[in-house]
């Protein structure tokens, strides 16, 4: 995920930087480090990627082109907080 892609996600599905961050449980300034092009850690990245993907959002890219699908098909299970996961649920 770019921080482009994680601009366009949040755009796409109308929650703001503590939203995501309350959803992927890592600080706003993480998220905003983020999208402005600061080097966060890989691992880090990979917390609000999956939030963003639980709420149906599909990272694509094609060589230097970068973009997101937004599956907003009812269905879409719901985002389930750190301490609710378990081996049902945890993908």
């Amino acid at each position: 995920m770019t921080p482009e892609q994680c601009r366009m996600a949040r755009a796409g599905l109308s929650i703001s930087t503590r939203d995501l961050a309350d959803t992927a449980r890592v600080s706003v300034s993480t998220i905003t480090r983020f999208e402005s092009g600061q080097s966060i850690p890989s691992m880090t990245v990979g917390l609000f990627q999956k939030a963003l993907e639980r709420q149906g959002v599909d990272f694509v890219t094609n060589g230097a082109n970068v973009g997101i699908w937004l599956n907003k098909a009812p269905g879409i299970a719901p985002i389930v907080p750190v301490e609710g996961l378990n081996a049902t649920n945890d993908e």
